[in-house]
C-alpha cells in the first residue's frame, strides 16, 4: 500500500471541499482532496447556483472571480408574488449596494478545480472505499482505493469531511454520546425543470398561489430554471409538458409578469429537508458543508453556507499549523453554528410563507398573505429579507 503524507486530508470534491484546499494552499498549507465521482461527473452534475455577495466577494479576493464576473448574472433583487401582483425587494436600496450573482454551481467546481490544478493541488477523482482512521488520535489517516484499482493511504494531521449529504464521515461521530442530528421533512418537494427558452423576468420570481408555490429563475440567457410545489410523492412521469407550462402560467401570470415557454429538456423533483448535526468535529475530525447541515432550496443557502464553514475552517486550520494551537479547531463548532441556524430559520421562514400545506384551510392561505402583506409593506420587513437573502458578511 503506498503511503502519502499531507497536512489536510480532504474527503469530498465538492464545493466545500475544493473551496478548503483552495483557501489552505493560499496560507501554505499542504492537502489532498479525496472524490468519489470522475471530474467529468463533478463538473458535468447540473446544480442551481445564486451566489451570496459573500462568496462572490471570496472568489473574487482569491483569484477565482474571472469567469464569474464574465458571466454571472447579477441579480439586485427578487419579486414576491401574490394577490397576482409582485412586490419587489431591492437588495441595493435596503443592503447598501449588496447583490446576489447566479452563477451555477458546477461552474464554481470547474473555476475551483482548474485552479487548484494550476496551482499544482492534488485532487484524486474516482477514489472509492475511502476510510478515516485515527481521527481521535494525532496520526489520522485515511486509506482508499484509486482509480486504478490501487490501495492507497494518506497520512494527516487533520482530516476535513467534505462528503455531502449522503456522508460517510458524519458517522464517525458517535450519535449516542457524541453527535446530535436535528432533522425535519417538509410535506412538500419541487419540482424543477430546465427549458430552453428566453427569461421571464429580469430577476427571480417567489409566487404565492392557492395552488401552490412556483419559482422562476434563470441559469444563462438561453436556459431557465423554474420550479412548481408538488407532493413529495409525486413522478416526473405524471407531468407532460403542457401540463408544466400550464401550472406555471396558472401561479404566476399576472400583473406585470408572464412565463415564457420553450422546449424542456430536464425534469426532475427536490425534496425539501433541513439537517444540523452537533457538534461538527470530533478528534481531528471536522465536517463541513452538507456533511453536517442541508437546507431547504427556497433561501438559496445551500453552497453558500458550506462556502463559509470552509472559510473559518480554513482560518483555525491555519492558526493551529503556525502557532501549534488547537484554540480556533475546538471554537470551530461553535463559531459556525450561529450562521446556520440564522440560515435555516430564514430558509425555513421563506419556506412556510410562500408555500401551501396540505392539511392548512383557507384561514391558513390567508394568513400566509396578510404575512407577506405586513412584510413587503414595511421597510423593516423587506430589510430583513433583503439582508438574510444576499448573506451576512463573513466575520471571523
Amino acid at each position: 500500500m503506498a503511503t502519502t503524507r499531507t497536512q489536510v486530508g480532504i474527503i469530498g470534491g465538492g464545493p466545500a471541499g475544493l473551496m478548503l484546499s483552495h483557501l489552505l494552499h493560499l496560507q501554505g498549507i499542504d492537502s489532498v482532496v479525496l472524490e468519489s465521482r470522475t471530474r467529468v461527473e463533478v463538473e458535468g452534475t447540473i446544480r442551481a447556483g445564486v451566489l451570496e455577495q459573500n462568496t462572490v466577494d471570496l472568489m473574487v479576493d482569491t483569484g477565482l472571480g474571472d469567469r464569474l464576473k464574465r458571466e454571472g448574472l447579477e441579480h439586485h433583487g427578487i419579486e414576491l408574488r401574490f394577490g397576482g401582483r409582485g412586490h419587489r425587494i431591492a437588495f441595493d436600496e435596503l443592503t447598501d449596494g449588496r447583490a446576489v450573482t447566479v452563477y451555477p454551481q458546477h461552474e464554481v467546481l470547474k473555476d475551483l478545480i482548474e485552479r487548484r490544478l494550476a496551482d499544482g493541488g492534488d485532487i484524486r477523482f474516482g477514489v472509492s472505499e475511502a476510510r478515516v482512521h485515527g481521527h481521535e488520535s494525532d496520526t489520522p489517516s485515511i486509506t482508499f482505493v484509486d482509480s486504478d484499482g490501487n490501495e492507497q493511504k494518506l497520512d494527516c494531521a487533520l482530516v476535513a469531511g467534505c462528503d455531502g449529504s449522503r456522508t460517510e464521515t458524519r458517522k464517525l461521530i458517535p450519535e449516542s454520546t457524541v453527535r446530535t442530528d436535528h432533522f425535519r421533512q417538509y410535506p412538500f418537494a419541487w419540482f424543477g425543470i430546465l427549458a430552453e427558452a428566453p427569461p421571464s423576468s429580469d430577476e427571480l420570481i417567489y409566487a404565492n398561489h392557492e395552488r401552490g408555490f412556483a419559482l422562476i429563475s434563470t441559469r444563462t440567457p438561453d436556459v431557465q430554471r423554474h420550479y412548481l410545489q408538488v407532493d413529495p410523492n409525486d413522478s416526473v412521469d405524471n407531468w407532460s409538458d403542457d401540463r408544466i407550462w400550464d401550472e406555471l402560467h396558472q401561479r404566476v401570470d399576472g400583473e406585470g409578469a408572464e412565463i415564457k415557454d420553450g422546449k424542456i429538456f430536464q425534469k426532475s423533483i427536490l425534496q425539501f429537508r433541513s439537517f444540523v448535526c452537533e457538534p461538527m468535529q470530533h478528534g481531528n475530525l471536522f465536517l463541513a458543508g452538507d456533511a453536517a447541515h442541508t437546507v431547504p432550496p427556497t433561501g438559496a443557502k445551500g453552497m453558500n453556507l458550506a462556502i463559509a464553514d470552509v472559510f473559518v475552517l480554513s482560518k483555525a486550520m491555519d492558526h493551529f499549523f503556525v502557532n501549534s494551537d488547537r484554540k480556533l479547531l475546538e471554537a470551530y463548532t461553535a463559531t459556525v453554528l450561529p450562521r446556520i441556524w440564522r440560515t435555516q430559520h430564514f430558509s425555513w421562514w421563506m419556506s412556510s410563507m410562500l408555500h401551501r400545506l396540505p392539511d392548512e384551510s383557507g384561514f391558513g392561505h390567508r394568513r400566509q398573505l396578510a404575512e407577506l402583506d405586513m412584510v413587503t409593506r414595511s421597510v423593516a420587513g423587506r430589510t430583513l429579507i433583503a439582508e438574510n437573502y444576499v448573506g451576512t458578511p463573513l466575520i471571523f
